[in-house]
């Protein structure tokens, strides 16, 4: 004899179907939201979706940047297994996810570096020095 309560409320024949977690329907990458969990072959949330990476000419889906707690990382196309509609699911486990390279914005790396950017900032604390002594 179970306990009252132990079991979820309703049909009996549709007891087992609530315990399933239900992603949703596949979907295609385009239509992928952002803040979507991320989670590992091994069933484990790894992050939320940044953003999708496509080759918009060429139709091609290349991967997607998760925000992570380490993090923002890339998961290249290969390691998506499936992509619903609550969720993403990769082909590697958790620990292989933390191994993931990091993503950064490869255009403020650049213009960090960059001396014209550096003489162009310098050139405009000159011009505005001499517009605010006239």
């Amino acid at each position: 004899m179970t306990q009252r309560g132990a079991d979820p409320p309703g049909p009996r024949h549709l007891r087992a179907f609530r315990r399933v977690d239900d992603d949703g329907s596949p979907i295609g990458y385009k239509v992928l939201k952002r803040g979507t969990p991320v989670r590992s072959a091994d069933g484990v949330q790894v992050g939320t979706v940044r953003r999708v990476q496509d080759n918009a000419r060429e139709h091609i889906f290349d991967g997607i940047v998760i925000d992570t707690s380490d993090g923002r990382r890339f998961v290249d196309a290969p390691e998506v297994a499936r992509i619903f509609e609550r969720a993403v699911l990769l082909t590697i486990t958790a620990e292989e996810a933390r191994e993931l390279p990091e993503q950064g914005s490869g255009t403020a790396a650049r213009m960090r570096n960059s001396s014209t950017l550096r003489r162009v900032k310098r050139l405009g604390r000159s011009m505005r020095d001499r517009w605010n002594r006239r």
